[in-house]
Order: C-alpha cells, then structure tokens, then sequence
C-alpha cells in the first residue's frame, strides 16, 4: 500500500488525476496523499487494477525527506535497523555477528506488533507501526541497515546514506559476515553511503512517476 499511494501522488505530481479504490475504511493515516479515495465492496469488476505481475520493484518511491547529503557522527555502539515482517535470517546475522565480539545496537521496525518467535531479549528498541516522519526519523537515527531482503527500506536508507548490509543468498551466516566486514571499516561505510546515495535517486517520486507514465501508456 505504502507504494501505492506514492505511486499515486507522483502520477498527480505530473498533472493526473487518481483515485484510489480500497475496501479500507478510508485514506490512510500513515502518510498523507493527494490522490482521492474511493470505498468499494470488493474488486471485482475493476478491470484497471494492476495485478500481481505489476513488476513493484521497478517503482519503489522514496520520500524527500528521506534523503540526506550528510551523514551525521556515528553512534557508538553503532545502531543497526531490522525491518521487515519476518525476519530470522536478520536476527541469526546479528546473533552471529555478536558471537565474534560484535557491539552494536539491534533497532527492529515492524508493522506489527512482536509475535512470539521474535527474539526480543536481543533488541534495544522495538518500532511499531510507524508513520512515514516517523520512519524518515528512525532510519536517520541509525548507522546501518540490515536487510536480509531487499526493497523499499533498503531504498530509503540509501538516500539516507545508510549502508545496507545484504548478501545475494539469504544465509544468515554470510549476512552476518557481511555485517561484521562493514562494521570494522570505516572507508568501505563511507564508499556505500556515495555509492547508495547516487543509486538512491533513481527513485526519487518526480523520476519514478517518468517511468510509470510509459509504462502504463499501451494500456
């Protein structure tokens, strides 16, 4: 939904008019929008909704205010985000990354509350729910992304200047590996946050709402 609404909001930035149809009981109160909402029973019949093959991580969007052209003093210990739905092979990377003497601040953000498998006694704070200021605050509060999948908060903690630690495969031991490399070098954190924020701002909504605009123009 989040990309949704800011796909949206790019398309009304570049002169059309969107609605947005939902079974919700309205807009959402996580992010403000532009675009009008309109509630439906269901989606049956609405031949223009876009289906699961809509390629999503070609349009990621990442809010302005995301993005940053300094980077402020790191913390110490340094404070590392988790975000996701489920993630244990995140937290086996920290855990792994912390049996070799790694300190560090673990920082989960989830839209849910914690269910019971999630490790808490190895987390410093815990995110619920956040608004989109309030994610723009949380991810400008930290100095290291870990992402065992890659996506939209990937995106914005590049904009940010965040580094991401990822790996191709999802191997919690690689990940944590990873994690304690970019840790312990200062000039290889400092590489990623040039290289993250040039890569960033092909997603910025002015570009991405471009690239919608041709691709939905056969349909």
């Amino acid at each position: 939904m989040q990309t949704l609404v800011a796909l949206g909001d790019a398309l009304i930035g570049r002169g059309h008019e969107v609605r947005i149809a939902t079974t919700a009981d309205g807009p959402v109160t996580w992010r403000a929008s532009n675009a009008s909402w309109h509630l439906v029973d269901s989606f049956d019949g609405i031949s223009a909704q876009i289906d699961a093959s809509f390629p999503w991580q070609d349009f990621l969007i990442v809010d302005d205010s995301m993005f940053r052209a300094q980077t402020p003093r790191e913390h110490e210990p340094p404070r590392v985000l988790l975000d996701g739905i489920a993630v244990p092979i995140g937290y086996g990377a920290a855990a792994h990354a912390r049996w070799f003497h790694q300190q560090f601040d673990l920082i989960r953000a989830a839209p849910y509350a914690p269910s019971r498998e999630e490790p808490l006694d190895s987390v410093q704070e815990f995110h619920v729910a956040l608004t989109t200021p309030e994610m723009t605050r949380l991810v400008h509060s930290c100095d290291l992304l870990l992402a065992p999948e890659p996506g939209l908060r990937s995106a914005e903690a590049m904009a940010a200047g965040v580094p991401v630690v990822s790996v191709a495969e999802e191997n919690p031991i690689e990940l944590g590996e990873r994690l304690i490399e970019i840790l312990g070098d200062d000039a290889l954190r400092e590489a990623l946050r040039e290289r993250g924020r040039a890569e960033a701002e092909q997603w910025r909504a002015e570009r991405v709402g471009r690239r919608l605009e041709t691709f939905l123009a056969p349909l």
